[in-house]
């Protein structure tokens, strides 16, 4: 049942299950500083805004908002909403993604597949001896001397 288990535990694929969760959820926050501190910033330069908002809009459409005005009574009033899709935040988790995804190629992917590559490298078989006139004799010799006894 041990060895089973091994064998489980040191497959591929848990492996590399596991080393993925692992530096996924070790590199949120550095992924996080990035997407805030650099990528954020870039985009609000294409989007003009202080927050990366490229948007498309789709449509504009009337929504019923209730508010309470100055005496605490509600109020409901009509209010046109415009309805967007937000490609910044897209951008954003997509970059976010891969640079995720090349911190953990680079930092666990490599170096395991380069660790595995030497663990399974058989070491090179001596070559065969070259077989002399001088070695052919000898052998017939020790095969006819094994005959005998």
């Amino acid at each position: 049942m041990l060895e089973e288990f091994k064998n489980f535990i040191l497959k591929g694929n848990v492996v590399d299950l596991s080393t993925g969760v692992i530096i996924g959820a070790a590199f949120t926050g550095i992924v996080t500083a990035f997407t805030k501190g650099i990528v954020e910033p870039v985009l609000a330069l294409a989007g003009g805004g202080p927050q990366p908002k490229l948007t498309i809009p789709i449509m504009e459409k009337l929504v019923e908002v209730t508010e309470k005005n100055a005496a605490g009574e509600p109020i409901t009033k009509a209010v046109n909403k415009l309805i967007e899709l937000d490609v910044g935040s897209i951008l954003g988790a997509g970059f976010s993604f891969l640079m995720t995804a090349m911190v953990v190629f680079f930092v666990i992917v490599k170096p395991m597949n380069k660790l595995m590559a030497i663990a399974s490298k058989k070491p090179p078989e001596p070559p065969a001896p070259e077989v002399t006139a001088e070695l052919q004799l000898l052998t017939e010799i020790r095969d006819l001397l094994k005959n005998k006894s």
